[in-house]
C-alpha cells in the first residue's frame, strides 16, 4: 500500500489516496500503521476517496481502529494532498465527511504548494441529543458539574460533528491529562465516548489547549477540539468569539462568526511518502 505521512499542528496521520489504492480492512490497517514501534507511527489512518457529493471524501480511523466522524487537522491535510497531487486544481474545494460536507479555502506558498487551509467547520451542535449525551436531549451542557475520582469538574459539551467535552483549568501544563482523560472519554453519559479538551485561559483572545482524543489518547493537536474550545469559551463568557489557540503541536486560529459558522485556519504539512505491506 502506498501512503503519505502528513500532519496538521503535530496531529499526524497516514494518508492513502483511494483514487489509486484500495484499503479493504481500514480498521485493522489503522491499528497496524499507527503503531509507533512496529508501524509507520501516527494518530490514525485517513482515506482520501472519490465522492459523488463533493470534490473529495475523507474517512478517518483512530489508532485503535475505531472510525470517527471528522478530524479538523486531518481535513486540512486532505485538502493539501488533493491540491498538491492534482486531484483538484482549484483553491476552494468541498470535502465529504461523516459530519457533512465542508468547504475549504486553500492558501499556497511560492511553489504553489498548500501551506495553510481555512475550513468552514459548520455550525456547532449544542444540545445533549446532538452531542450525543444521556439526559434531556433538548438541554445544553454549559459549566455543568461532573464528579470524577472525588474531583468536581465543570464541563461544557459541544459537537463539531464529533463529541467534545471542554474543561477549563488553572494550569494545563501540570494537569493530569492521562489520568482524567480516559475516565471522561468513557463516562457513561457519552454513549459514543467523547474527546476531552483541557484548556487554560491566557486572555480573552488566547488559550492553551491539551487534548485527550477519543480512540487515540493525548495528541499534539485536535482541530475539532480547538473549534469546540472557541465555542465553549464564548458560551462561558471567558473568551471572545475569535481566538488564537496554542496546542502542543502548533497554533490554530478560530472564529465563531456572526453567521453561526465556526471557521478554523491552520497549517498542513506533508512529511514523507512510502510503501508498506499490509
Amino acid at each position: 500500500m502506498k501512503f503519505t505521512k502528513m500532519h496538521g499542528a503535530g496531529n499526524d496521520y497516514v494518508y492513502v489516496n483511494c483514487f489509486a489504492e484500495q484499503v479493504p480492512d481500514p480498521c485493522n490497517t489503522a491499528i497496524k500503521v499507527s503503531n509507533r514501534n512496529f508501524g509507520i507511527g501516527s494518530d490514525g489512518l485517513i482515506l482520501i476517496m472519490p465522492s459523488d457529493k463533493a470534490d473529495v471524501r475523507m474517512r478517518m480511523f483512530n489508532s485503535d481502529g475505531s472510525e470517527s466522524e471528522m478530524c479538523g487537522n486531518g481535513i486540512r491535510c486532505v485538502a493539501k494532498y488533493a491540491y498538491d497531487h492534482g486531484i483538484v486544481s482549484k483553491k476552494e474545494i468541498t470535502a465529504e465527511t461523516g459530519a457533512g460536507i465542508l468547504t475549504l479555502q486553500l492558501f499556497t506558498d511560492a511553489r504553489n504548494k498548500v501551506e495553510r487551509v481555512r475550513v468552514n467547520m459548520g455550525k456547532p451542535r449544542l444540545t445533549r441529543a446532538e452531542i450525543p449525551m444521556t439526559g434531556d436531549g433538548e438541554n445544553r451542557v454549559v459549566n455543568e458539574p461532573l464528579n470524577i475520582l472525588h474531583t468536581t469538574f465543570h464541563i461544557t459539551c459541544v459537537s463539531m460533528g464529533n463529541p467534545h467535552c471542554v474543561i477549563f483549568v488553572d494550569d494545563v501544563e501540570k494537569f493530569q491529562v492521562e489520568k482524567y482523560g480516559p475516565l471522561i472519554e468513557n463516562h457513561e453519559m457519552f454513549p459514543r465516548r467523547t474527546n476531552v479538551e483541557f484548556v487554560q485561559i491566557i486572555s480573552r483572545t488566547e488559550v492553551r489547549q491539551r487534548t485527550w482524543e477519543r480512540g487515540a489518547g493525548e495528541t499534539l493537536a485536535c482541530g475539532t477540539g480547538a473549534s469546540a474550545v472557541c465555542v465553549a469559551g464564548s458560551l462561558n463568557g471567558l473568551t471572545e468569539k475569535k481566538i488564537l489557540n496554542h496546542l502542543s503541536g502548533g497554533d490554530l486560529e478560530l472564529e465563531w462568526s456572526a453567521d453561526g459558522y465556526l471557521y478554523m485556519t491552520g497549517p498542513a504539512v506533508e512529511v514523507f511518502s512510502g510503501e508498506i505491506e499490509i
